[in-house]
This record gives C-alpha cells, sequence and structure tokens, in this order.
C-alpha cells in the first residue's frame, strides 16, 4: 500500500493506494483543521495502520506537512515531499525548482505527456497554469484564485454579501449580487482564455487543455477551447511519480 497527500492551502487531500495504482480510500480535510492541536486526537487515521510501503506527499502548507510526517512516522512509516524526490530523468524543470509549489510540480507529472503539450489549470486558493511541454515544465502564471478573490471582495466592501460563485448565462446583471456574479465568472473566462492564447503565441505550440481544483466544472463549458477535466490530477502526478522510480 502507498500513501498519497496533496496538502494545499485550504483543503488535504489523503489517498490510500494499493499496488496495483488504484486508488481504494480517498479523504479530504480542511488544512486549517490539521494544524489544530487535537486534529489527530479527534481524526485516528486509522487506514494508516494498514501495511503501507510508503507515503510521497506535496505541499505548499510546511507546518501541516510537519505534523503529518510526525504522526507517520511514530508508526515507522516512511514520508517523502515531493520537492526533495529527484525529477531529473522525469520531468526536465527548465525553471528554479525552488521557486514552484511542488503540489504543480504534481500536476505537470500528472499531465506530462512524451508526444502532447500540456496546460494545467489549477482553480485552487491561487489559480495557476502550468505550461509542460512533452516532458518539460516551463514555468507558468498565478493570478488570483476565484473564491479568495470573492470572500475578500465582501470583507472588505460592506455592501455586497457573500456569496457562491455560479454559471452566468448574461453578462449584465440587474442586482449588486448578480453583477459580481458576472464579474467573476465572465471575468475569470477572459483571464483564462487571453492567458492560454498568450502561452500559445509565445511558444508557438499547441497544447491539450487539463482542468483541475474544486472550480473547474465551472469554466470547462465555457471557454471555447477543447480540455478535459480531473479533479485528481495531483494525486495522479504523485502515482506517477511512484510508479516511475518504484
Amino acid at each position: 500500500m502507498y500513501l498519497l497527500g496533496d496538502i494545499g492551502n485550504t483543503e488535504t487531500k489523503i489517498c490510500l493506494v494499493d499496488l496495483n495504482f488504484q486508488i481504494i480510500k480517498k479523504i479530504v480535510y480542511s488544512t486549517k483543521d490539521i494544524q489544530s492541536k487535537n486534529f489527530f486526537k479527534k481524526n485516528s487515521f486509522a487506514y494508516i495502520n494498514k501495511k503501507l510501503n510508503r507515503a510521497l506527499f506535496c505541499s505548499v502548507v510546511p507546518k501541516a506537512f510537519k505534523k503529518i510526517r510526525l504522526i507517520l512516522s511514530k508508526k515507522k512509516i516512511k514520508v517523502y515531499e515531493l520537492k526533495n524526490k529527484n525529477l531529473k530523468s522525469n520531468l526536465k524543470i527548465k525553471v528554479n525548482k525552488i521557486q514552484i509549489g511542488s503540489d504543480r510540480l504534481a500536476n505537470a507529472m500528472g499531465a506530462m505527456d512524451n508526444k502532447k503539450n500540456c496546460i494545467v489549470i489549477d482553480f485552487g486558493t491561487a489559480t495557476t497554469f502550468d505550461v509542460i511541454v512533452k516532458k518539460n515544465y516551463l514555468g507558468g502564471v498565478i493570478a488570483p484564485g476565484v473564491n479568495l478573490s470573492l470572500n475578500t471582495l465582501s470583507l472588505k466592501a460592506s455592501l455586497i454579501p457573500h456569496m457562491k460563485l455560479n454559471k452566468v448565462s448574461k453578462v449584465i446583471g440587474k442586482n449588486t449580487k448578480n453583477a459580481v456574479k458576472s464579474g467573476f465568472y465572465w471575468g475569470y473566462i477572459g483571464l483564462i482564455k487571453n492567458i492560454v492564447r498568450m502561452i500559445k503565441n509565445q511558444t508557438g505550440k499547441n497544447f491539450k487543455i487539463i482542468l483541475t481544483g474544486g472550480l473547474s466544472y465551472l469554466f470547462k463549458d465555457s471557454i471555447d477551447m477543447k480540455n478535459s477535466v480531473d479533479k485528481d490530477l495531483t494525486i495522479k502526478g504523485l502515482m506517477n511519480l511512484l510508479k516511475l522510480n518504484v
């Protein structure tokens, strides 16, 4: 058995994977809760008592990873973080590795194709674009996250209520709430289309577009370009790294 984990700023996804690299259990926690004092007393992590060969994580929250690693180490489980692994034979990173979040490298490992070029758009706490040309990671773009921006606007503007974003059919809103939703929905569609267009112009290449993250479903049918959604892309990237190094 293998334990794979994606520790993000908002959520932490932990998966138990069998020796055939099939996900047999998946649990999503709040990363904020993981950092609380009593989290592991309330959550026994009973599934980690199974015989595990190793645990591999990508993490952008060092404190949460340190806490999980401590718990697993007490159970004699070897724990690795993706950025501490040698990726050179699997993914050729053309930028400073220190400056890239390990979740973005995991996404690149999940999307990497020896024949096709990919742009991964991840709708997380930030909206990230990562550019992969065959086995080469060229870098990417980091834009404000949809929910983070929406919540910040609500907190800073007294007359704008808290709301969840959903698909909007018309651009012109008839009230404040609909006007805000239109601005975010159509604004992010414009951002996505323009950034992808500029990446294509800069590289002179065509790309397969892969969407991942919690809000990927909102934009799948609205961005006027062929794309696919893979909500487990980050975990699949960790899985691919294991497959190549077992």
